[in-house]
């Protein structure tokens, strides 16, 4: 059994972790270093799930590392993620979110005649 603090290092490195995956390049390159591959590795991912839970998810702070921890449980994503080309746009689309998110375009008002 873990004491309190090696709990309290346990989540703080998971936190860390899980945060990463916030970062399309970071996904990119756990493909190339072949992390993908290992199904001890994809474990930790569905193990990694519970952060998901309100009473842990109020500790991240980038929203999208939760959305890229469920896109990782599937085989597709994790192909996918795994070329420069798609990771510009995966990055590219999460870069397009953040602008709108903050600055939602403006819309014409049209006046009835």
């Amino acid at each position: 059994m873990l004491d309190k603090e090696e709990e309290k290092r346990r989540f703080q490195i998971e936190l860390e972790f899980v945060q990463c995956l916030s970062n399309p390049w970071y996904l990119n390159n756990l493909a190339q270093q072949q992390y993908f591959k290992d199904p001890a590795f994809i474990n930790y991912l569905s193990y990694l799930q519970y952060w998901k839970e309100p009473e842990y998810a109020k500790f991240v702070v980038y929203p999208h590392a939760l959305y890229f921890l469920d896109l990782l449980q599937q085989p597709h994503f994790r192909e996918y993620i795994s070329t420069s080309e798609n990771t510009q746009e995966v990055h590219r689309m999460q870069y397009y979110h953040w602008q709108y998110l903050k600055n939602p375009p403006k819309t014409a008002v049209i006046e009835k005649e």
